[in-house]
Parts: C-alpha cells; structure tokens; sequence
C-alpha cells in the first residue's frame, strides 16, 4: 500500500490533507509553522497530530527502505521468489522484515553451516520429508567419509539435525505465530536474584502476571530492578504450549524421520525460538512502556511550562541551604538581577538567624519585593518556616510566596550559558535568578535547561535518549511558538526554540539587537546574519516586536497575511491605528457577513480569517494569562504531623505518573491521590482529570509521618469553586 494512503486510514484524514502535510514538511517547514499558518492545507490539524504522523511517516519510510534492501539482498543470491516478494510487501514492522531476511542473512559459522559444508544438506531434506518408509540411519550411512569428516551415520545424522534445527528457528512465519501467542497468553514472572537482600523492589521479589495486562510502570520498574541485579524478569510461556506449536508446524508422523523432526523442533524452541521470541516481546512491551512514559512526561512538560507567568512583580528567589547558607537574588519585573547575597535563617545558632532575618526584612524592604519563590530542595521547609514569619512580622506589605522546583537548576546554574549569562555570580547564586525567574515566566526560564532534567517525568533514564530528547524538545518548541516570543527582550535559548531559528541564527539575533539597538519591525529581522527568507517565512510569525512601527508585529498575525488584514480593517471600517483598542465591530462584521463569504472576498483561507479576526481581538495576548495564576501562600503553614484523616487542602499538582499524581499541599511532602482516587468514574490514566500546575481541592486519607508518605483523595471532593 502506497505511504500516503496508509497514513490516511491509520490516522483517519483525507488523503489531500496528509500528502499537503507531508509536502510540506519534506519542504522543511517546521511542524510549528505548519500548525499556524497552514490550516487550509491540512484541515486545521493541530502540533500534536503533526508530530504523531511525522514519526509514523518516518517510521514507515524507513520500513520500504529496508524491503528494498532486503529484496536486493536476497534477489543477488539469486533467492528471490515471487512468494518471497509477497512476503516482504506485506510486512508491517521492520521485525517482520529480518524475520523474512533471517535465513538469507550471512552467517558466522554454525552447526548447520559446518553440516552443509559437508554435504549434508540432502539428508535433512529427506528426513524433513518424513516419509514413513524411510529408514534415516540407513539412508545416513551414504554420508559418512572420511574426507568429509563425516566419521559414522550418528555423526552424519546429527549434522542434518542441526541443519533442520536451524531451518525451523529461520521461519519467519512460526516466529511470528510465537510472537502474538507469548504476547497474549505469556505470564511476566519476576523472581529475586536474592530473597534475603532487602531493596525498593522487594514487592516485584515473586511477582507473576499476564504480560498483556501488565502496566507499563511495572514493566519498567522490573526491568530497571533487573538491570540493577536485584531481579530476574521473564516472560514464560503456559507449559508445553510453544514446544506444541513448534511441533505441529513441523512434525508430520510417529515415523523415525518425525521423530528425528520433533527432536530438531524442541532444540530448536529451546534453544533458539523461545529465548529470540521472549527477548522480541521483551523488548516490544519495554518500547510501547517507554513511549507511554514518554508521552506523560511529554504531557507533563506541556503543563509546566505553560504555566502563567507572573506579571510585574519584584521576585526574590531563595535557594534554601543548611551548612553553606541560603542564597538570595532579587530580580525585577523583566529577570534583571538587582540584589544577591547569602543568609543563614536555616543556622542552628539563634542570633544568626534573628541577623539574618533582619538581613532578609531589609532586602524585602529596600527592593519593595513583591513576590517569594523559594526552592524545594534540601533545607526548604525550614527556609519555607522562616519566611513565613518574616511575611507576618511585615504585615503592612502584601507579599506572597510559592515554593518552586528547583529541578534542573543546578544543572542550568553549572552550565556553560548560566556561565556566560551572569560571569560575576558563583553557581548557587545563579540558581536563586533561576528560581526567581521561574515564577515569573516559567517558559522563558525552563528552555534554558536540558527538558529530561525538569523532573516531571518517571524513569526518564530508561528511555532511549534520543528519543526522549526529541520529544521533550517538540513539546518545548509547541510551547514556544504557541505563546510567542519577543524579539527584543528573549534570551538566545528562548528564541533557538522559535520555529526556523537554530542556535546560531539566535546567537545572530542577539548580536544585532546589541549592536544596533531594538527590533522596530519585523523586516528588520532579514538583515540578521544567516536569517535568510526561508528562516523569515518561518519565524516571522512568532516573534513580538513590541511598540514596533507596524501594531501587526504585535501579533500572531504573519507578515504574509498583512494585505489581507489590512483589507479586513477597511472593510470594517478600521484602521492599523485602532489596533490596542476595541475592535469588536471586526468580529461583528465577520460573524454577521459570514466568514466564509467574508474569506472569499478577501482571498483567504477560513481558518486563517478566524486567526486574524482573534488576533485583532487581543493582539500580542499570551494564552498563558487565562489559565489559573499559581497558589500562592502568605504565612500559614503546617507539618506533615499537622494533617489528619477527612482534612481538606487545597495544592498544586507537580507531578503525575502512570498510577497517580503527586499533589504540593504545603508540608514539604507532596502527597500521592492514586489512580483508583482520582475520580468517581474509571479513567484510563491520570491525564484524563488532572494535568501539572493544576489547582485541586484534595482530602487526607492517611499518613504515615516517618515514611513520610501522604495518602490524597479527590473522591467526593468539590471542585467547582477552584479556577
């Protein structure tokens, strides 16, 4: 079947919508650009779906060209039959394919090459045959030589086994029957290297379940227990059942010639067959778990750094700390650093923390801070404390805080850009900018940093790298283009995330916005070194040129569209000018005209009509601004020893894993709803009710304060009044 016409059934699209997509992202537009400014092409399809039939498009053309290789392969041996080339056509994995390659492929030395070597080959067809008159020994006789090393008839017998042994675990047919039987009917079963050592595998110590229903946390979790020498994972069959399917397939009769067969088949199971086929379906299940990890930790990243920013406030950010102290930086609205310095309010001395209280009041009150973050890691419930009674000793002020992840920024603040960024800080100093920063604009800060080390995935470090980098950095980039970015403010990071533009051509932008001063509109962007026109059609959308020459610079609106909305505005009876103020008479015009007869008169595609009418609307608006802010706090804080059973809190979810999510409710611990706690109803997965960064109202339903381990329920609790 044609690619195209495949990618139309599987996905369910009109074939013009998936070979328009597929053109154009062979022209190299990026998925981004794609998603935005090319809706009438591929019927409004959105990033996620794009990048879905991108892999699946990649993936099956990487499939043809190894049919092609594998068909030239067999065909220059001179083997390549018209069942062969059906055989090939039809395959739907790449699995498939070198099962179909297996016994053409050249071979190391082996028992059956050695017994071909020496003329064997005839015998095993013979005793394959299994007729009934055949006696095998007799016939074995005419093979032994001495020149052929071939010493007596048991040798020469066993040589056609080893022949007929490895033709049975070639068949790329059984293979497949094996495949689909252990993967439906095999039993994961997991065993202890070591009963008496104690680990945080100890409940995988005798585990067994069928691995069609086993989840894929727990296919991950064994296979990391394993790799670690603590378990033994396999999948087994039910007893005799492979050994009965081999048999079947190859043994005809109770002859000695089906006898000898039924040996080769049960070597052949034993051997080859069962230990290849568990190792496939092993290795299937473990890519279909990391996929699905990868995926939550895709959708996790999505939330997080989608999370609205915090507008206009002058943040401290503290990194807590014990020995070394806290670290401090003040940063106003736009990220500049005013202040850093170090306080000891986690010291067991008590006139050190009175001082550095006072120390802390005094920045708070200097800077007019208007904002706290304070990092999670070690020594943040005590810094969290301290804060807290600083906050109620300045009542005067209004000032609320947020406990923020640091995860990652140790990782940023060693890095070489955090190096090149602030030269005059050491690296715990950049880690409090990161951290005030990142409640300010979490998107803007979290690019700076490689995505897998956010921390708002599970066994990141079991997934095959590449692939969770290039999923992890496709969500960044849909977050990226989906808000926008301005071109005169944005970091190199941020921008080498913006559709079209690499590292280099960001570093560019930067060095001439320094050089010449700030972007007045967006053609000004060609004169950019290596930002050629095909990098313009790209990027021109997403960048913001704030207070710019032309209000459309402002907007989401390209420059290709410029004509038509300036059309749209005379029709209207608007003009560039009124753009910022209230344009509602444009969708007016458009919703009592009809946009579909209003598109036609301008010579535009629907879609892109709706586009520039919702830009007027709000131009240069940020999505994030209509999601719920962050849960701020302003003083009042509990222990875990503080929680009982029925109480009701209200959190941030930070994290959500495969059998639950992980919810801040402010004691330091985050505490775990379950799955089965989730909802009234049955879900799936955790995804379906809850996302990262969410506000949810939650009730205790148990504690275990030494394990530290908090036990949430969102059953039978209302939501309704949380935004």
């Amino acid at each position: 079947m044609d690619i195209l016409q495949q990618l139309s059934e599987e996905f369910k699209l009109h074939l013009e919508q998936i070979t328009n997509t597929v053109t154009m992202l062979d022209e190299g537009k990026t998925i981004p650009f794609i998603a935005r400014y090319r809706k009438e092409k591929t019927g409004s399809l959105d990033d996620q779906t794009l990048h879905a039939l991108s892999d699946r498009l990649q993936y099956l053309r990487k499939l043809e060209e190894r049919k092609d290789e594998v068909s030239a392969a067999i065909s220059a041996q001179e083997k390549l039959t018209d069942e062969l080339s059906a055989a090939i056509a039809a395959a739907k994995t790449l699995v498939e394919i070198e099962d179909i390659y297996r016994p053409f492929k050249q071979k190391r030395k082996t028992k059956a090459s050695v017994a071909k070597a020496r003329g064997l080959q005839p015998l095993a067809d013979l005793i394959l045959e299994q007729n009934p008159a055949t006696d095998p020994r007799a016939e074995a006789l005419a093979y032994v030589s001495e020149e052929q090393e071939v010493p007596d008839a048991d040798a020469a017998l066993q040589g056609a086994l080893d022949i007929i042994t490895e033709y049975i675990s070639d068949d790329a047919d059984l293979r497949k029957r094996l495949r689909n039987v252990m993967s439906m009917r095999g039993s994961l079963t997991v065993k202890a290297v070591d009963p008496e050592t104690d680990s945080v595998y100890r409940k995988y110590y005798d585990h067994h379940e069928p691995i069609e229903k086993a989840a894929k946390h727990r296919i991950l979790a064994v296979n990391r227990g394993e790799k670690e020498g603590y378990l033994k994972v396999a999948i087994v069959m039910p007893e005799g059942l492979g050994e009965n399917i081999v048999t079947k397939t190859y043994v005809k009769n109770a002859s000695e010639c089906g006898k000898l067969v039924e040996q080769a088949a049960l070597e052949s199971y034993k051997k080859s067959l069962n230990p290849a086929v568990q190792r496939e379906v092993r290795n299937a299940n473990t890519d279909a778990a990391a996929e699905q990890a990868i995926t939550v930790f895709a959708s996790n990243l999505r939330q997080l750094l989608l999370q609205p920013p915090m507008r206009g406030e002058i943040t401290l950010g503290l990194d807590p700390g014990f020995r070394t102290g806290c670290k401090v930086a003040i940063v106003d609205p736009t990220g500049k650093v005013l202040a850093t310095d170090v306080v000891y309010i986690t010291a067991n001395s008590a006139a050190a923390i009175a001082s550095s209280k006072q120390k802390l009041k005094h920045l708070i009150e200097q800077y007019q801070v208007t904002a706290i973050a304070i990092g999670n890691g070690t020594a943040s419930r005590e810094s969290e404390q301290c804060v807290a009674e600083i906050l109620r000793e300045l009542s005067g002020r209004k000032i609320a805080y947020a406990v923020v992840s640091e995860a990652g920024a140790s990782v940023y603040s060693a890095s070489k850009l955090a190096a090149e960024e602030f030269p005059e800080y050491d690296v715990s100093l950049r880690s409090a900018v990161s951290i005030a920063r990142r409640l300010q604009d979490p998107l803007a800060e979290l690019v700076k940093i490689e995505p897998k080390a956010i921390g708002v995935g599970e066994y990141q470090h079991d997934m095959p790298p590449a692939r969770l980098s290039e999923s992890l950095g496709a969500v960044v980039e849909d977050c990226v283009n989906s808000v926008g970015v301005d071109v005169n403010t944005a970091s190199a990071s941020l921008l080498s995330y913006v559709s079209g533009i690499h590292s280099g051509i960001a570093h560019n932008i930067v060095a001439y916005r320094e050089e010449n001063g700030a972007f007045t509109n967006r053609k000004t962007l060609l004169k950019v070194p290596k930002l050629g026109a095909k990098a313009y059609e790209l990027c021109a959308g997403f960048l913001r040129v704030r207070d710019g020459k032309n209000p459309l610079d402002n907007t989401g609106v390209h420059p290709e569209s410029y004509a038509v909305t300036e059309a749209l505005l005379k029709e209207c009876g608007c003009q560039l000018s009124d753009i910022g103020g209230d344009l509602g008479r444009v969708a007016e015009k458009a919703e009592a005209q009809g946009y579909g007869n209003l598109s036609k008169m301008l010579g535009v595609g629907e879609p892109t009509l709706r586009d520039i009418v919702a830009e007027l609307q709000k131009p240069g608006r940020d999505p994030r601004d209509e999601l719920p802010p962050p849960l701020l706090r302003s003083g009042d804080i509990m222990t875990v020893e503080d929680l009982k059973p029925d109480m009701e809190l209200v959190g941030t979810v930070r994290n959500i894993i495969d059998f639950g999510a992980f919810v801040d409710i402010g004691v330091h611990e985050d505490g775990l709803v379950h799955i089965s706690q989730l909802s009234n109803r049955f879900i799936k997965h955790p995804l379906d009710v809850v996302k990262v960064g969410q506000i949810v109202r939650v009730k205790v339903m148990d504690v275990d304060a030494k394990r530290g381990r908090i036990s949430l329920t969102m059953k039978g609790v209302s939501q309704s009044d949380l935004s």
